[in-house]
């Protein structure tokens, strides 16, 4: 066998295993969480947290590096980030922006958003200046405190959706200003992180910032006014029929996907951003989104998003936290992630006319950050202003406030008069 179809296949060896061991553990996490009625996708983190040097790597640190390498590879970083391309274009045609057009909803909407936004947003940017110092000595301290102020103000609308749906809560006022205002605050989120990423990106250049703006604003304007319509024609041209992408739709699809992502990527603001924008041109055709649900979104699920999951678990080391100094930053960042959103949001809630239970499920809600807060520390992490120690701290928030949603909603759901579906799964 010649040398490099040796290599060629000993590299492949390699990360099959590691593919095999990444997917089938996070699967047995995530139906663990589940009955646990926890969401399955923090079994997922946990089983990647399980996997890093915060457990296998410390106890059996010869197979971990066997297994795994010193650094993750290459193909594996770039299988998750296909992925989290993948999963924002669902994210992008999962967006119900219809709730926002009923009076009803609109004010208590603005108000539960602009509440989850700003306050954390402060306390974030406060937390991230007096820390600069202690935790990230070789950092600008001005962009991580930026990328650790968005980091505090994520909600995860998928992981919220999920939750939604298995507690009932979909069709219910509650449910939908909540969802709402977490799309409107993951939309303000990712405009944020993209204005954060030019700006780090274009070492701190006032020109580079302003040509990076306009370019993305030309991109949102091609977008809504070129690719939005070309998009209703494609539909139109290759409909679904019988809940099935047809073959040539889905080959543009998937072209279009990857062609926003090489736009977001020439704008410096990373090419996932292209994947979410590409979502929003289809996402009020029902048809296609539950097609495009039930044909793609199942293996990215399964097998492609496991991946960055594992990924970030790896990066992860919670050993790593040794001082007592580290443990109290951590314990500050993480009551003023809970704190900063349960209790404006249920402030907002009041003031918008809701009772003081409901404007309380209102915060435990928002207080949902999962997958997305994880995206935006992978994304600091790699451009080197998220420090190894924050980003563990900041995992280990991200984990544990989502935790804290499904208990919070089983006390507080009853008291309002809202029957929880039996079997319940999230």
């Amino acid at each position: 066998m010649p040398s490099s179809v040796h290599q060629t296949e000993s590299l492949l060896f390699g990360i099959l295993l590691q593919l095999i061991v990444m997917i089938a553990a996070a699967r047995l996490g995530n139906q663990l969480l589940r009955r646990l009625g926890q969401p399955g996708v923090i079994g997922e983190t946990i089983a990647g947290l399980v996997l890093g040097p915060s457990l296998f790597g410390h106890f059996f640190p010869g197979v971990s590096l066997a297994l795994f390498g010193a650094k993750t590879s290459l193909p594996i970083t770039i299988i998750s980030q296909i992925g989290l391309v993948f999963l924002m274009f669902q994210i992008g045609t999962d967006f119900e922006f219809g709730h926002l057009r009923c009076p009803k909803n609109r004010n208590a909407t603005v108000s539960v958003a602009a509440a989850s936004i700003i306050v954390p947003l402060i306390l974030g940017f406060g937390i991230g200046r007096l820390s600069a110092s202690h935790l990230a000595g070789s950092t600008d301290p001005l962009t991580y405190t930026l990328f650790f102020s968005v980091g505090m103000a994520i909600t995860a609308v998928p992981v919220l959706g999920r939750i939604l749906r298995e507690f009932g809560l979909s069709q219910t006022v509650v449910g939908v200003v909540a969802i709402s205002a977490a799309a409107v605050n993951d939309v303000t989120g990712w405009l944020l992180l993209a204005a954060i990423s030019a700006y780090a990106s274009a070492h701190f250049s006032a020109d580079a910032i302003g040509l990076q703006i306009s370019g993305i604003l030309l991109l949102a304007a091609a977008a809504w006014f070129l690719l939005r319509p070309f998009a209703k024609w494609l539909l139109a041209r290759m409909p679904v029929e019988d809940g099935h992408v047809p073959p040539n739709l889905m080959t543009l699809v998937i072209c279009l996907i990857f062609a926003m992502g090489i736009c977001t990527y020439c704008l410096g603001i990373f090419t996932i951003f292209g994947g979410l924008l590409a979502g929003l041109l289809f996402h009020d055709n029902k048809k296609f989104v539950e097609a495009w649900r039930a044909q793609v979104g199942q293996f990215v699920l399964v097998f492609l998003l496991p991946v960055f999951f594992t990924y970030t678990g790896l990066r992860t080391n919670i050993l790593g936290l040794t001082s007592a100094s580290d443990w109290q930053w951590l314990l500050v960042i993480f009551a003023a992630a809970a704190l900063g959103k349960i209790v404006p949001v249920a402030i907002a809630g009041r003031l918008a006319g809701f009772n003081l239970r409901e404007s309380m499920i209102f915060g435990s809600l928002m207080n949902t950050r999962g997958l997305m807060e994880l995206i935006v520390l992978n994304i600091g992490y790699d451009m080197g202003f998220i420090p190894q120690k924050v980003f563990t701290m900041l995992v280990i928030m991200a984990v544990v406030t989502t935790v804290m949603t499904g208990p919070l909603l089983r006390l507080l759901l009853p008291r309002v008069g809202h029957v929880i579906p039996v079997g319940v799964e999230a």
